[in-house]
Order: structure tokens, then C-alpha cells, then sequence
């Protein structure tokens, strides 16, 4: 099961790494180890682990049979009622109409933790409804009594509890309606009683990855071990520096596009820095822009002491982790690292009183090691300033490396990674669109999809990507398998009706037959036709055909139960033949049609674009 190089803090850990728990060798990237377990901080530490997100469920059912099935659960969590969400349940209790209802929804601000009183002081929009109709007064009244309260359970994303002893000796315990057994008591409440919390985290690139670098293996007879791979690839870098970064982990935002283009990273300590600078404080502040500057030479690199220059120099004089901060603390100060731990512990909380005693403890040793006074209170000014912006170093670098691992991959398996990309974003249709638009770009060619060739997935063969049955819109996982059945079975199949005679009818219904036609999927069943143009316009006729296909499937199937032969079964005209069927005289679908339906079936225009002919 793929499982990621590392997360949070725990990478700053040696005994992690040789263990295999992590892949990041925190002696090559200066990380450290009280930033994961700090000896004076009472807290234990966490390790959070992601795991392949198609495979986390396998994870959980290991740990259950190694621990016991009494003593492991996942763990609840509330969803609460935010503020619009109030209004609209408010709304259809009080029998308010959807529109008007919507309407008022619409006027609270979409920012995070918005509440209702604030939404009433800060949207005019909404203050004028309220004047205009009492029933909105109303409304808001009673939804601002039931804001904040649990509106429903679910389970939590990552959290699994294991005890000791039978869970129920510790914690009341809840079957959801899909049988998973989870905790009662949320994460604080697990936590506070002493449980060892686990958090198993599926992440779907390393799902993405697995994929590409077992087809790699399949098809083209190399072993990729992306843990070995040079940190020093020219095509990797050169991706990152143009800004092509869709679908590469952590970095494919147009902000952080647009970031790369201008920052042109060559090294993995570039990358580490830029994933630990791309936040709101940073980019508010001004720092990344800080940082590209000096990189590039437009703004001199000065350290206030020659002391910093080791400490900084790999981030060109911007602090940009928690980790520079505890370094200064220790090598100018003569904090103990768990001390400095401590320190940036406070600088992040910002208080006055504890703040105070740490920078009176930072300038006496300071001076302690001859640094002058004035000196020592401007590096701990910089300290405080960029702590508030500090990143974890630990955690930026293992995401730097796995975001590395997918460009690298990009950059020199581009078929290989698109289709594993595109298989992972199968069933959102945005972002299906996007990667689509991304292969154009890339002269990546992807090829329709076929029930002669395609399968689940997006797969890669000579000519190119081939779409996935998956992707089609109302065609499910185990239609897909009875058809793959079939072919297998038939070799090839060669009629729409030969396809109802050997598939499970109620798997591949009617629904399922007309998102295939509609999707170009079966365009192969009629490929003897004289030209491209003829087979998609087959698409209708072979529509006309599904009931009687279907019916003359039923009819097959029961007949091949009882031992009847199917002597005259050819005699209609509808039956599977060699070179394709006898398909209706109906007319065909106009381009737009036909374009309308690749869009209704696949969430996109596939074989052109109502625009092309103008």
C-alpha cells in the first residue's frame, strides 16, 4: 500500500527515517527533531501518515485485526449549522419559498466564519431585505438561535482511536447507517481522556502515482522507484519554471503558477521554500515577493550578523521556517533546542508576557556571545516579524519531494502521468475539462472511449490516452465489469445485440446502453461504415435500436437458461452479425446534437465544439 514520504513534524525525526516511517533524511535538509518531541513541552507527539486513498480502507481493517475489532473504531465528528445553511433550513421549516429563501442566503458574505450578526452589520443588501419584509427579520431571528449547533454526524476524514481494552470501557460507541462503528466523543474529547488517536490520512496523489508507476512498469518494462529518483532532473525544473504545474501536488493553483514563473526554481530547496511561503501571511507581507527578488539578484542579500548566513543562505536571507527560528535561537542565543522550540511556541501565540521574559532571554545571551546589544535586538525584531509567517520545514519538505515525484513524472512520463491524473478526477467533471485541456496543450492525443479497447480507467497504448468507461456519466463500476466480461468472453464485440446477449441486463440496462451511445462508445460497434462521419452518425440509429437490442438480450438469456436454441432468433434483422447490425432507418443527429449529448454523457465537448464552425 503506497504510503507518503512524510508529514508535519515527524520528518525532523532520524529514528523515523531509519524506521521507514518517513523518506526524508533530516540530516540532508537541516531539519529538526524538538520541532516533532520536544523533552520540555508536555505534549506527546503526532504522526500523521497518508496513506493511498483507494487503499486507506485496507489500512484500517489491518490495524482493526491486529488490535482487535472491540478495540479500534474511527472517530465522529459534528458538522455544525453555518450561516447560510441556518437560514435555508430555517427557511423550509418556516415554509419560505426556495426562491426567496435563496435570495437572502445569497447576501451573506461567503468568508470563513461568517456569522449572522456580522453578515447583518456588514451586507447593506441583506439590511435592506430585512426592512423591506419582516418575514426575513423573522428568519434570521430563529436561524441566529440554531447557528452553531450540530446539524449532522459523520465520520472523521483521517482519525482512528486504539485502546488497550475494549473500547467501550473508555468511550460510548455509534454504528453509522453504512455499519462503521466510530466513536461517540470527537477528537478533543478522545484526546482529553488519554486514547491514542491515529490519523490515517488518504491522499490521492499518492493513488496518482502508484498508478502511473505501475503502468510504467506494464507497459514499458522499467521499475520507477520514485524514492530514488535524481533531485536534479533539467525536464522536472524546467516544468516548474514555465508554470505548467497542473496537477502537480501542492503546486498547481494559478497563484502558485504564477509564483513559479517568476521565482524559476532549480533546486529542491527552492521548491521547499516556495510550498512553505505560499500562504495568505506571507503573500500579504510581501516575503515571497521578497524572496524572488533576492533570489534573482534585484534586492542584495544581507545578515544582520555573519552568523545567520548558514542559517538563511538556502532561503536567501528571508526567514521562511519555525526551524530558522529555533537555529537562531540556539546558535546566536544559546537556547537549548527544545528552549527555542519553546520560543517559536510563544511567537506564534503572541504573548505579551511571555514574549517579554523570552526577548530579555535572547538578548542576554546574545551578548553573552559578544553580539551587540542593538545587534541582538534586531535579529529577535526579525524573529518576531517572520514568526508569524514561519512555516514548518519538516512538513514543507516531505510535500516539496512528493510534489517533485509528480512533476517529475510529468515532466518525463507525460502520457503516463496524464492518464493516472485523469483516472484520479474522473467523476469531477471541472477539473476533468481542465487536465483534458491540459493534454491538448501538452500534444498529449487522447482517443474516445471504445467498449472494443477502453477500459475502467484511462489507460495509454501507442496512440495515445484512451478515455476511461469510468468517466462516462450513468454507467457504473459493475456495468463496466460485465461488459469487460463480455469482450473478453466474445474477443471482440461486434453488435449491440451480440453485447445484450452476453452481458448481465441488469447491470447494463437501458440507462447505462444509451450514456455509452451517447458517449461515442460504441461507435466501434459499427466501424465496417465507409467513414468517420458515417460511424458518428450511426449514433442515432443505434439509439433508436437500444429497446429492441435489449429485449432481444432478455429473450437470449432466458432461452439459454432453459437449453432452447436460437435457430430462428436471426430471421427479425436485429441480430449480432460479423460485420455489425442492421441498424433503423432514423435520422441522424446534427452536429449539435450530437455534441450536446458528448457533453451530457462525458461533462465536456469530446469530437469538436458547437464554436468550431465559426
Amino acid at each position: 500500500i503506497p504510503v507518503g514520504p512524510g508529514r508535519g513534524s515527524a520528518a525532523g525525526s532520524l529514528v523515523a527515517y531509519c524506521l521507514k516511517i518517513t523518506d526524508v533524511d533530516p540530516l540532508e535538509f537541516g531539519l529538526i527533531f524538538e520541532r516533532f518531541l520536544n523533552p520540555e513541552r508536555v505534549s506527546l507527539p503526532d504522526i500523521d501518515i497518508d496513506f493511498c486513498e483507494r487503499r486507506r480502507g485496507e489500512v484500517i481493517d489491518y490495524v482493526t485485526q491486529k488490535y482487535g475489532r472491540e478495540n479500534v473504531a474511527q472517530i465522529i465528528t459534528f458538522g455544525t449549522m453555518k450561516a447560510r445553511a441556518a437560514v435555508r433550513d430555517v427557511g423550509r421549516a418556516l415554509d419560505i419559498s426556495y426562491a426567496d429563501v435563496d435570495r437572502v442566503a445569497k447576501q451573506i458574505p461567503p468568508t470563513l466564519d461568517m456569522t449572522l450578526e456580522r453578515a447583518e452589520n456588514e451586507s447593506a443588501p441583506l439590511k435592506e431585505l430585512m426592512q423591506r419584509d419582516p418575514r426575513v427579520t423573522e428568519l434570521l431571528s430563529v436561524a441566529k438561535r440554531l447557528e452553531g449547533m450540530t446539524r449532522h454526524a459523520s465520520v472523521h476524514a483521517a482519525g482512528v482511536v486504539i485502546a488497550p481494552k475494549p473500547l467501550t470501557e473508555f468511550v460510548p460507541l455509534y454504528k453509522n447507517q453504512k455499519g462503521e462503528i466510530t466513536t461517540q466523543w470527537a477528537m478533543k474529547e478522545i484526546e482529553r481522556i488519554g486514547l491514542l488517536k491515529m490519523d490515517f490520512l488518504g491522499l490521492r496523489t499518492l493513488t496518482l502515482l502508484n498508478d502511473a508507476v505501475e503502468t510504467i512498469r506494464q507497459n514499458e518494462s522499467i521499475d520507477l522507484a520514485l524514492a530514488d529518483i535524481p533531485l536534479d532532473d533539467y525536464r522536472t525544473y524546467q516544468l516548474f519554471s514555465d508554470g505548467r504545474t497542473l496537477g502537480i501536488f501542492q503546486f498547481e493553483s494559478s497563484g502558485m503558477r504564477e509564483v513559479l514563473r517568476k521565482a524559476k526554481p532549480q533546486r529542491i530547496d527552492d521548491l521547499i521554500a516556495l510550498n512553505a511561503l505560499y500562504r495568505p501571511g506571507p503573500l500579504r507581507g510581501g516575503v515571497i515577493d521578497d524572496f524572488i527578488a533576492r533570489k534573482h539578484g534585484k534586492v542584495a542579500i544581507k545578515y544582520e550578523v555573519p552568523e545567520l548566513e548558514p542559517i538563511l543562505s538556502d532561503t536567501y536571507g528571508v526567514i521562511a521556517y519555525q526551524e530558522q527560528v529555533m537555529r537562531i535561537a540556539s546558535d546566536l542565543a544559546g537556547f537549548s533546542m527544545g528552549e527555542a522550540d519553546l520560543l517559536r511556541k510563544a511567537m506564534g501565540k503572541k504573548d505579551a508576557r511571555v514574549m517579554k521574559a523570552q526577548r530579555d532571554r535572547f538578548i542576554e545571551g546574545a551578548t553573552e556571545r559578544k553580539l551587540p546589544k542593538n545587534k541582538a535586538k534586531k535579529i529577535f525584531e526579525l524573529m518576531e516579524y517572520f514568526a508569524g509567517y514561519g512555516f514548518n520545514k519538516s512538513h514543507a519538505t516531505a510535500y516539496a519531494l512528493l510534489a517533485y515525484q509528480t512533476a517529475y513524472l510529468k515532466a518525463n512520463y507525460p502520457w503516463y502521468f496524464m492518464a493516472a491524473l485523469l483516472t484520479s478526477e474522473s467523476q469531477n467533471t471541472d477539473k476533468l475539462g481542465v487536465y483534458l485541456g491540459e493534454c491538448r496543450d501538452m500534444a498529449v492525443p487522447i482517443l474516445a472511449p471504445d467498449v472494443n479497447v477502453s477500459d475502467v480507467r484511462f489507460t495509454v497504448d501507442n496512440e495515445g490516452i484512451r478515455f476511461g468507461l469510468g468517466a462516462i456519466k450513468n454507467v457504473g463500476e459493475l456495468a463496466i465489469m460485465s461488459i469487460l466480461a463480455c469482450r473478453a468472453e466474445t474477443q471482440r464485440i461486434r453488435s449491440l445485440h451480440s453485447l445484450c446477449e452476453n452481458v448481465d441486463l441488469r447491470l447494463v440496462n437501458k440507462r447505462v446502453l444509451e450514456g455509452l451511445v451517447k458517449a461515442g462508445a460504441l461507435d466501434s460497434l459499427v466501424r465496417s461504415a465507409s467513414s468517420e462521419s458515417e460511424v458518428s452518425d450511426s449514433r442515432s440509429k443505434l439509439f433508436a435500436l437500444i429497446d429492441r437490442a435489449v429485449e432481444h438480450g432478455n429473450r437470449f438469456q432466458k432461452d439459454r437458461e432453459l437449453g432452447q436454441s436460437q435457430l430462428f432468433d436471426d430471421l427479425d434483422g436485429d441480430s449480432s452479425s460479423e460485420n455489425g447490425i442492421d441498424l433503423p432507418n432514423v435520422a441522424s443527429w446534427s452536429e449539435i446534437q450530437k455534441l450536446s449529448y458528448e457533453k451530457e454523457s462525458l461533462g465536456l465537448y469530446f469530437s469538436g465544439h458547437p464554436l468550431d464552425r465559426y
